[in-house]
């Protein structure tokens, strides 16, 4: 066989082509660079693959996401549990300092969320998950030995700034391995932990809290016992959490394949390792990433307070503190089906904005009655209060809806950034406007969160009409470089639709030609980026 060479000029012409594909390739996203150097059979996959490949990640993955999380919750809401257990006495608390201790771990949030989204940019995010888990854990434990105020106020700082990589680590891992369709339910679910960390952490509490000891207080058997349960599951963590498709030992090398180009859809990249200043100036300059800053600090202002003082508040209404923690057992449960419920119904019908202004209806109505109904009517007041507890399907949707709506990985952690520097700030604000000193009735507290849910109703249902006026922008930027104006968005595809149409997914050789998908560009960059309401 013999080879022939064309002229001179046309061996330019292809080095210069290869020279500029590998440099597409080396600033691309990591997806982009596992598929170039992958061993393909073939370059397609079908829809029954890609389930069996969607049901391994929902068993490994999923898992230790929801038990980051729980973990998460649970210690940063030992603190409420302590509270009706002798805290405030046996640490010597006065005026606003037990508030003090609640707005400082979201305070240290704050302060270390640039850092943990450039973390997050750089490092494997699964060992980044494990290792935050393990810090906080040992934190939470060695606050066992405080016994003041200072103390108390100086490791919830320290808890907080290692706590402050879990939630953005959860919403990168969760745009790492599902479709923007799979994406809602799942952050709902690890979400929904909060709920089950009511009911389990008032349980551990109500047991805990029958341990007489000469040598510790209550609150001190309950920091020992939170801090070293998640000491032990980092360890697992550690051990089982892939840092990302690409790298996952437990799926093939085809499953793996299969998994980074079921996400070329999302238009969204999974990883580039790569921290890019452009894409931190475009966020800053983002007004939906605004709008959704401004979201997540008045529904985190409602939050942060009622958190806090939550189990002061029911034992304000006339009951015994044993009463007050098991009370935060239905409290937790509705959490649960309110998170998961709205998160299904923002998943079925594509409206998160009209699904978060709905959700919001309830807790005002909860409000108005902890407002106006007479302290003889407990009953009433705690049904009040459950309603209340609904405010925490409202987070969950601004997590997924912010991330869905974002591309470019600098840009999307800078963004989930801003959102939980967002979420810090209102937890930091929340506990502040509640006072002992205001109870039992806490007002102003519960006026502020009346203000507040409205805020966010308003918002959310403002924000659609923006992703609107860019989805027609970006129809017109494809028309104008000869695509289709009309995109079908694949990534937003139901399970039935994806099976009544018997997709069979085509490989990455032909896909790389039609879109942006594994490029890191920005989502205003990408032409064939389309906004999810």
């Amino acid at each position: 066989m013999t080879t022939t060479h064309g002229t001179p000029k046309e061996d330019a012409i292809t080095h210069v082509e290869h020279a500029t594909h590998a440099h597409n390739i080396e600033k691309a996203d990591a997806a982009a660079k596992f598929l170039a150097n992958a061993h393909i059979d073939h370059a397609s996959f079908t829809y029954e693959e890609e389930r069996a490949v969607l049901k391994r990640i929902d068993y490994r993955v999923l898992p230790l996401l929801l038990g980051a999380y729980f973990f998460q919750q649970l210690d940063k809401s030992s603190l409420s549990y302590t509270s009706i257990f002798g805290l405030p006495k046996d640490a010597k608390l006065v005026g606003t300092q037990y508030s003090w201790l609640g707005s400082i771990l979201y305070l240290a949030q704050l302060v270390m969320q640039p850092l943990a989204a450039f973390v997050l940019v750089k490092l494997p995010t699964g060992k980044v998950i494990g290792t935050a888990i393990l810090l906080w854990g040992s934190s939470l434990a060695i606050m066992t030995s405080c016994t003041n105020f200072r103390s108390l106020l100086a490791m919830r700082f320290v808890l907080g700034s290692f706590e402050a990589m879990i939630a953005p680590a959860c919403v990168a891992t969760t745009t790492m391995w599902w479709r923007r369709s799979e994406q809602t339910l799942r952050t709902g679910m690890w979400n929904a932990m909060n709920g089950i960390t009511f009911i389990v952490g008032s349980l551990f509490t109500y047991g805990l809290g029958h341990i007489n000891s000469d040598s510790l207080y209550k609150y001190q058997i309950i920091f020992m016992f939170c801090g070293l349960l998640t000491v032990a599951y980092a360890g697992i963590v550690l051990w089982l959490m892939p840092d990302s498709p690409m790298k996952a030992k437990y799926l093939t090398e085809r499953e793996r394949i299969i998994a980074v180009e079921r996400l070329r859809a999302n238009q969204m990249g999974i990883q580039s390792g790569e921290w890019k200043w452009e894409q931190v100036i475009e966020t800053l300059l983002d007004f939906k990433t605004w709008c959704w800053f401004i979201a997540i600090i008045a529904i985190s202002i409602a939050s942060g307070g009622i958190s806090t003082f939550g189990n002061l508040i029911i034992r304000d209404f006339g009951y015994t503190s044993f009463q007050a923690i098991l009370f935060n057992i239905p409290f937790g449960a509705i959490q649960i089906i309110c998170i998961i419920g709205s998160s299904w119904a923002a998943s079925r019908y594509s409206r998160k904005g009209l699904t978060i202004a709905l959700v919001a209806v309830l807790p005002i109505v909860g409000t108005i009655m902890m407002l106006t109904v007479p302290r003889k009517h407990k009953g009433a007041l705690l049904f009040g209060y459950y309603l209340v507890s609904c405010l925490a399907a409202i987070t969950p949707l601004i997590y997924a809806w912010h991330v869905q709506n974002t591309a470019g990985d600098t840009k999307k952690k800078c963004t989930s950034a801003m959102v939980f520097i967002g979420m810090c700030t209102g937890n930091v604000i929340g506990p502040l406007l509640y006072s002992v000193d205001d109870a039992p009735l806490y007002r102003p507290g519960l006026i502020s969160n009346l203000i507040m849910f409205a805020l966010v109703a308003v918002i959310s249902l403002l924000i659609p009409v923006y992703l609107a006026l860019l989805n027609r922008r970006h129809a017109k930027r494809r028309e104008a470089l000869g695509k289709s104006a009309t995109r079908v968005d694949e990534s937003m595809l139901r399970k039935k639709e994806m099976q009544g149409k018997g997709m069979e997914m085509e490989g990455h050789e032909s896909r790389e030609e039609q879109d942006n998908g594994f490029s890191d560009l920005t989502d205003m960059s990408n032409e064939d980026f389309i906004y999810v309401y």
